[in-house]
């Protein structure tokens, strides 16, 4: 014996005259329960799943949607997805992932991988992670992404080309006081900076003076107790690192 087939729609019509309630506030009542079950059923690292949609038919029945947004670059896979993609899901057809969204998931929150970051990285140019943020929205959320996020940024700017910021070593002919006076200021603008008002400090380049360099400690590194481990062990590393490799740092007052 068949079961008796029943018409959701009519359903909810005799439901909503058995309650003698509005049919309209019923369905919106309905939607927002089915909406309730997908993010129950469907949880995405304690994120809250927006744009869902809800569909009611008689033919279908009740049907959840996630709708995204096509966008020429996916810089959010939740919320956005490509031309390409949308096409292929439309024609019941599978598209390959793009490199740039495979990876290491580096931001939870807005699901920003490793590849798309580098790619980002390099592309614009990007020296600091507000730079990044700006371009991605990585680590513009909870922030618990932020020490990966500097840890890239310092892989890709040891690779780039003799620039801001970017390591000279390469560089065959010794620097010029010009230039190295140049990648003096861009070292500690660009990296040295950014990573000490992390914490609250600041530094100040009061003089250069050949390969000398002399710095004064401003905020909460100015009365730091192991502001002379700071001054070597990050000041004049990175200097090392990005300009010559015999650079000395001198605090001054």
């Amino acid at each position: 014996m068949s079961e008796p087939k029943i018409d959701l729609m009519e359903a909810i019509s005799l439901l909503a005259r058995e309650k003698d309630m509005n049919e309209e506030v019923l369905i919106d009542t309905i939607e927002e329960a089915l909406k309730a079950a997908y993010r129950r059923n469907n949880r995405q690292s304690g994120a809250v799943i927006q744009n869902l949609v809800v569909r009611l038919s008689r033919k279908e029945g009740a049907q959840v949607f996630l709708r995204k947004v096509v966008a020429d670059e996916v810089e959010e896979p939740d919320m956005q997805i490509s031309l390409e993609k949308a096409l292929a899901n439309w024609r019941g057809e599978e598209v390959a992932a793009h490199e740039d969204t495979e990876g290491e998931v580096i931001c939870q929150c807005f699901g920003v991988t490793d590849p798309l970051i580098r790619k980002v990285i390099r592309e614009n140019k990007l020296k600091t992670v507000e730079d990044v943020t700006n371009y991605t929205k990585a680590g513009g959320a909870c922030g618990s992404c932020i020490h990966k996020i500097e840890d890239i940024l310092t892989e890709e700017l040891k690779n780039q080309p003799v620039a801001a910021g970017a390591s000279v070593k390469a560089e065959k002919r010794p620097l010029s006081n010009i230039r190295r006076m140049q990648l003096v200021e861009e070292t500690i603008s660009d990296v040295v900076r950014p990573i000490l008002q992390k914490d609250g400090g600041n530094i100040e380049l009061v003089d250069i003076d050949g390969k000398r360099v002399m710095v004064a400690l401003r905020g909460a590194c100015a009365n730091c107790l192991v502001s002379d481990v700071t001054l070597k062990n990050l000041v004049q590393e990175k200097l090392r690192e990005f300009v010559e490799d015999d650079i000395e740092v001198i605090e001054v007052r």
